[in-house]
C-alpha cells in the first residue's frame, strides 16, 4: 500500500476528488441513519444520539415522535416523564434537560421552528457543531461536514486530519473537500467506517480506497 502520500494540502484535494470518485459508486446516496420527518425531530434524535447509538435512538424516538409532535410538546413535557421516555438512550437526565431548554428557545424565539443558521442552532441547549452540522446538512440540504466517531477516524486514518478536536477536524476537512461535497462525503464516509473501515478492525483487503490511504498498509 502507498505509506508516503501527499503532505501539501493541494495534493490531499486531488486525493479526496479520487476518494470521492471511488465513493459515488460504492455509496450513491448515502442517508443519515437517524429516522426522521421534520427538522425538530432530526434535532431531537441528534441531541439523543450522544453517546448512543443510532439503532437504539430509532427505537426511542418510534415512540417519543408520536408522544411529543411540536416544539411546544416538548417545552412542556414533564422532566421526569421525559427522562423516563429517553433513559435507555443514557445520560437521560443531561439529555431531557437540554431537550426541554431548546425547544422552550424554538418555542420562544422561532415560533417552534428550527432555524437553519449554524450560528442560531449552536445557541441552542445540547446543540454542538456536530448535532448542528447533521441538521443542516440532512434536514436543510446544506452543505455541512458532520464529524461524528466514524469521520473523526477516517479522517485522521486517511491523513486528511491530525486534529483531536471535532470542531478542528471539521475545519480540516473545509478546507480539503469541495463544499458542494461536504454533506455528501460526510454521510459515506461514515458508511464506510460501519462496514469496512472499522474501529478494531479495519477491513483493508476488501476497501476500495485501500491506495489512497496511507495507513492501509498498517493494518494488513
Amino acid at each position: 500500500m502507498m505509506q508516503d502520500l501527499d503532505t501539501d494540502i493541494d495534493a490531499k484535494k486531488k486525493r479526496v476528488k479520487r476518494i470521492i470518485d471511488v465513493f459515488r459508486k460504492l455509496y450513491p446516496n448515502p442517508k443519515c441513519h437517524l429516522n426522521f420527518n421534520s427538522p425538530l425531530e432530526l434535532l431531537v434524535g441528534s441531541i439523543l444520539s450522544a453517546q448512543c447509538t443510532d439503532e437504539r435512538v430509532n427505537q426511542v424516538t418510534r415512540t417519543l415522535f408520536k408522544k411529543y409532535r411540536s416544539a411546544s410538546d416538548y417545552a412542556k413535557a414533564n422532566p421526569r416523564e421525559l427522562e423516563s421516555d429517553v433513559r435507555t438512550t443514557g445520560f437521560f437526565r443531561n439529555k431531557a434537560r437540554s431537550i426541554i431548554k431548546c425547544t422552550k428557545i424554538l418555542d420562544e424565539k422561532y415560533s417552534g421552528e428550527v432555524p437553519f443558521v449554524m450560528e442560531k442552532l449552536t445557541e441552542l441547549n445540547g446543540v454542538g457543531r456536530k448535532t448542528a452540522n447533521v441538521v443542516l446538512g440532512n434536514a436543510f440540504g446544506k452543505p455541512a461536514i458532520i464529524v461524528d466517531t466514524h469521520i473523526r477516524r477516517l479522517a485522521h486514518r486517511l491523513g486528511l486530519s491530525n486534529k483531536k478536536d471535532p470542531d478542528s477536524i471539521e475545519v480540516d476537512l473545509r478546507d480539503l473537500v469541495p463544499k458542494d461535497h461536504w454533506t455528501y462525503f460526510s454521510l459515506a464516509l461514515g458508511d464506510h467506517g460501519r462496514t469496512i473501515c472499522k474501529a478494531r478492525k479495519p477491513n483493508c483487503g476488501q476497501c476500495k480506497i485501500n491506495r489512497l490511504c496511507p495507513s492501509a498498509w498498517t493494518f494488513d
